[in-house]
């Protein structure tokens, strides 16, 4: 399959699970399992086929800056590392849409967060974080139950 095919198949599937995030955050399915599940499965089984069947087979590594540029030259790696972003950052979109709703933060104010989550990765989970230290006064996350 040409590589642009599996570019274009990618950043539909994952466009899917933002919109998802963005306008049907309550639905059932939407943040416990496409976006935070499905999609970004399915985007690691072709990253997985990408990296498997393309390892070792360009100059490169993660020793430096530059073998990075060079392993990144290769359109597989590129397109592997491209994947490996869509994947991660949808499911931090996910996780921050599950944890506003546990934690009572309202949906509107975390669409700015998952556009830049979309856009800028860290950056939006940099506003996911502020946002609701703002208004829970809390960082820590995975809490079961509110301390007195």
């Amino acid at each position: 399959m040409p590589l642009e095919t599996i570019f274009s198949a990618c950043g539909m599937v994952a466009m899917l699970g933002w919109l998802l995030l963005i306008f049907v955050p309550r639905w059932k399915w939407t943040a416990r399992f496409i976006a935070a599940c499905l999609v970004p499965l399915a985007l690691a089984v072709v990253y997985l086929v990408l990296v498997a069947t393309h390892f070792g087979q360009s100059e490169g590594g993660f020793g430096s800056l530059a073998e990075v540029s060079l392993l990144f030259r290769n359109p597989h790696n590129l397109l592997a590392g491209w994947i490996h972003y869509l994947a991660f950052d949808l499911f931090i979109g996910a996780w921050e849409v599950r944890d506003a709703q546990r934690t009572g933060i309202h949906h509107l104010l975390v669409v700015p967060c998952l556009v830049l989550t979309f856009l800028l990765g860290p950056i939006g989970l940099l506003l996911y974080f502020v946002l609701r230290f703002a208004i829970k006064r809390k960082l820590l996350v995975g809490e079961t139950h509110e301390r007195a």
